[in-house]
C-alpha cells in the first residue's frame, strides 16, 4: 500500500474574479423584480417575516417611471422637487471639486457619481437630529442638513477656513451643527460607532436614531460584523446600511461575500433584513422612514443592502479601465438615479425638460461662485494653510504640561 497521498482532481479553492474585464462587453441580466413585488412590513416584524425582502429587491419607480405598491411613499410635489435638487446638487459639487483637484488646488477627492440617491433620500427621511455615521460617498446628506457649499469645499481645500483645520484627508467632513460624525479613512470603524451612539441615546431616552453606512467590500472586514452583533444582542435604534455599488476599489463585491447577496447575512443576526435598489429615490426614502419608525418604536435595528452601481472611479487617484470595461456602468439595469426621479416627475406632471435645465444653470451658478469664495482663502498650491499651532488645539480640555512645552518649542 503507497504512502503517498493522490493529487486532488479539482481546485484546491475558488478565486472569484469580477463578472466582465478591460475590453470586454458590460452583460447584466436584466432585472425581474417589481414594485409590486413585497408587502409591508410591520414595524415589530422579526428577521424570519423579512427573508423574502432580504432575497429580494424593493423598487417603488417602475420600468415605466411610475411609483407603484406598498412601499410607494406618496410623497409631495415639494419633497420630489427637493430631493431631485440635492442630488443635483451634489453631482455639480462634485464635477467641479474633480476640477479643482485635477489642478492642482486640492489634493485628492471621491465622488458620489451614481450613488447621490443614496445620502439624500435617506437623510430626508430622517429627523434633522438623527445621528449621521458616513461613509465617503455619503457627503450629500449634508445638504439635506443645510451645511454651507463654501465651507465643505474649505475642508477638502484644506485652507485656514477648513472646519477641521487640516486634520483630515479632504472629503473627510465632518458637520457638529448636523449630527454629521466625521468620516473615518480607516473604513468600516463608523459601524460600531454608530451602535455605541445609539445605545447611548436609548439609555438617555432619547428619540434620536442612528444611520451608519459602509461598502460591499467593507462588509468582508471584522469591523461589520462587531457593530452587527452589537446590534444584535442590544437591539439598539440603528440602520445598518451596506451600500453594495459592486467595486472595492478595484476588487469586485463577490470577493466580499460566497452568499448570494449581502442582505442576507443580517438575517442570522436576527436582525430583520431588507435589500433596496439604491437608484430609486422613492424606495430608499420609504424603507428608511420605515426603518426609523421601528428604531423609534423600540423594535431595533434593521439592516439594509442597498444594491446600487458605481458609476465613476473610486476616488481621483484611480483608473477604472484598468479592471472594468469602461463605460459599462451605462449597462446597468439600475440607471441613473437623477435620472429616474426626473423621469417620474415628468411622467406625473410636475416637472419638464425646461425646468430641469433651469435647475442645473441655476445651481452650477451657485457652485462658481462657493468655489470662488472658497479658494479665496486659500488652496493646495498656493496656501495659506492653517496655522502649525493647530496640531495642539481642541485635544485636551486642559493641556497637559508636555504638550505645552512641546507647543512652546514649535513657536520658537
Amino acid at each position: 500500500m503507497s504512502d503517498e497521498i493522490p493529487l486532488a482532481t479539482a481546485e484546491p479553492f475558488r478565486v472569484p474574479t469580477a463578472p466582465c474585464r478591460p475590453g470586454e462587453e458590460s452583460v447584466f441580466a436584466p432585472w425581474t423584480w417589481t414594485p409590486e413585488d413585497l408587502p409591508s412590513l410591520n414595524i415589530d416584524c422579526s428577521a424570519d417575516d423579512s427573508q423574502e425582502h432580504a432575497y429580494g429587491l424593493l423598487r417603488v419607480l417602475g420600468d415605466d417611471d411610475k411609483a407603484s405598491g406598498a412601499w410607494n411613499p406618496n410623497l409631495d410635489e415639494n419633497m420630489l422637487k427637493q430631493g431631485l435638487e440635492h442630488m443635483l446638487r451634489l453631482r455639480i459639487f462634485d464635477e467641479r471639486m474633480m476640477k479643482l483637484q485635477r489642478t492642482g488646488k486640492l489634493s485628492f477627492y471621491m465622488r458620489s457619481y451614481g450613488e447621490e440617491a443614496i445620502a439624500i433620500a435617506q437623510t430626508m427621511a430622517l429627523e434633522m437630529h438623527d445621528w449621521v455615521f458616513p461613509s465617503y460617498r455619503q457627503p450629500g446628506a449634508q445638504f439635506v442638513r443645510n451645511r454651507d457649499m463654501v465651507s465643505m469645499m474649505n475642508h477638502c481645500i484644506g485652507n485656514e477656513e477648513d472646519n477641521v483645520k487640516g486634520r483630515q484627508m479632504p472629503v473627510h467632513y465632518t458637520y457638529r451643527d448636523g449630527h454629521f460624525i466625521s468620516i473615518s479613512s480607516p473604513v468600516g470603524t463608523q459601524f460600531s460607532q454608530a451602535v455605541g451612539v445609539a445605545m447611548a441615546s436609548a439609555y438617555k431616552g432619547e428619540d434620536q436614531i442612528t444611520i451608519t453606512w459602509l461598502g460591499d467590500g467593507t462588509s468582508a472586514q471584522g469591523d461589520y460584523h462587531y457593530g452587527i452583533n452589537f446590534a444584535s444582542v442590544y437591539k439598539p435604534p440603528i440602520i445598518l446600511c451596506v451600500v453594495n455599488n459592486q467595486f472595492a476599489i478595484s476588487t469586485h463585491a463577490n470577493m466580499a461575500t460566497g452568499g448570494p447577496n449581502f442582505a442576507s447575512r443580517g438575517l442570522p443576526y436576527g436582525i430583520p433584513s431588507i435589500r433596496v435598489d439604491g437608484n430609486d429615490f422613492l424606495a430608499l426614502y420609504s424603507v428608511t422612514k420605515w426603518a426609523r419608525e421601528r428604531a423609534s418604536a423600540g423594535h431595533g435595528p434593521t439592516h439594509l443592502e442597498i444594491y446600487t452601481y458605481r458609476a465613476g472611479a473610486h476616488s481621483s487617484s484611480d483608473d477604472p479601465s484598468r479592471y472594468r470595461p469602461k463605460n459599462d456602468h451605462l449597462a446597468w439595469p439600475g440607471g441613473d438615479p437623477i435620472e429616474r426621479l426626473k423621469a417620474h416627475m415628468i411622467e406625473i406632471g410636475i416637472w419638464s425638460e425646461e425646468d430641469h435645465t433651469k435647475m442645473t444653470e441655476r445651481i452650477d451658478i451657485e457652485v462658481v461662485a462657493a468655489y470662488k469664495e472658497a479658494t479665496s482663502y486659500g488652496d493646495l498650491a498656493n496656501g495659506p494653510y492653517p496655522p502649525s499651532s493647530t496640531i495642539f488645539t481642541e485635544v485636551y480640555e486642559t493641556v497637559p504640561w508636555h504638550v505645552q512645552e512641546q507647543r512652546e518649542e514649535l513657536g520658537k
